[in-house]
């Protein structure tokens, strides 16, 4: 029995040391998460996989399927989530998704920044592969994953799309 209490103290510390390395590996610094809005709001500029930049088309098959017709953006409602809220950009040729950028990302705290640029992207990739906002949120990101769909829906809802 003596030897629990000496397993109970052990397996504490060696937890305790795991999450003490589970938070310093990875983190950024305020140069890497850009700067933030001028009052302190904690809004930080779209993650770079994300950024605006001229829209995207499918490739030379692009004038077929409905990919016809001049670009049209519209950004979608701020949407809050459990950690934050964010609003996404989405600019629309005929019936396809385009391009997509994330305008407005504020997060609660450091973990929910850094979870959310590293989710964003592969949200981007699957919305842009699917040219739907109908898509498969990512496994420990769903409530990000979550306002990211809406934001979307609410810009294409605005743009009379699908």
């Amino acid at each position: 029995m003596k030897r629990a209490g000496w397993y109970m103290v052990t397996g504490a510390v060696a937890g305790f040391a795991g999450v003490l390395g589970f938070h310093s590996v990875g983190t950024a610094t305020p140069a890497a998460l850009g700067p933030l809005t001028p009052a302190g709001t904690g809004a930080t500029p779209a993650p770079s996989g994300t950024a605006p930049g001229p829209a995207r088309t499918a490739g030379p098959a692009a004038g077929q399927g409905g990919a016809a017709g001049p670009a049209r953006t519209a950004t979608g409602a701020v949407e809050q989530y459990g950690y934050g809220e964010l609003s996404v950009t989405v600019t629309v040729r005929g019936s396809q998704i385009t391009a997509v950028s994330v305008p407005l990302l504020r997060t609660a705290e450091q973990y929910s920044q850094q979870l959310a640029l590293q989710v964003i992207p592969m949200l981007r990739a699957e919305v842009l592969a699917a040219h739907s906002v109908r898509i498969h949120g990512v496994s420990g990101a769903t409530y990000t994953s979550v306002a990211y769909a809406q934001s979307i829906q609410s810009a294409l809802d605005k743009l009379h799309a699908r």
